[in-house]
């Protein structure tokens, strides 16, 4: 059974130190993907912005500054209130967002009681995936024997 954690809320899109602009935003996170977060960013085109990073560097990000390339989080406060800053990197641009860091947290505490820390490697399926792979087949039997030796050959003549 895979469970799937989500939370709607608004995100700030930072254009300058003076200007930002609604963007409403759907984290997820599902345990059949126990390493990754996916953000959507509906930005009002028939064509949502998606995005997935580890979860991991979002939950460091709330308490202190992480990541490299494409994703860098970290914690600040804006006009007396605790938010996260998200700067996200692609091909097609870049973007400054900023979330209010009492409902990312929640969020993610939520994801956290779902898929442990720790734990997300026995929720890939990985070992199930591979016995059923290396499982023998009624197929396997036409490969056992030598192919190079007739069929009443006995051992010893």
């Amino acid at each position: 059974m895979h469970t799937v954690v989500e939370r709607e809320l608004e995100l700030e899109l930072v254009l300058s130190p003076e200007c930002s602009i609604p963007v409403a935003a759907l984290l997820s996170y599902r345990t059949d993907d126990p390493y990754a977060v996916h953000v959507t960013f509906h930005t009002g085109t028939d064509h949502p912005v998606n995005w997935t990073f580890a979860r991991e560097l979002l939950v460091e990000g709330v308490f202190r500054p992480c990541g490299h390339g494409d994703v860098r989080v970290w914690p600040t406060k804006v006009a007396g209130r605790g938010v996260v800053l998200m700067a996200l990197s692609s091909p097609d641009g870049d973007a400054l967002l900023q979330a209010p860091a009492a409902q990312v947290s929640a969020w993610l505490e939520r994801t956290l009681v779902a898929v442990p820390p720790g734990t997300e490697f026995g929720r890939l399926g990985i070992d199930d995936g591979l016995a059923e792979l290396l499982a023998p087949t009624p197929a396997d039997d036409l490969w056992l024997g030598d192919p190079w030796l007739p069929d009443d050959f006995t051992d010893g003549e």
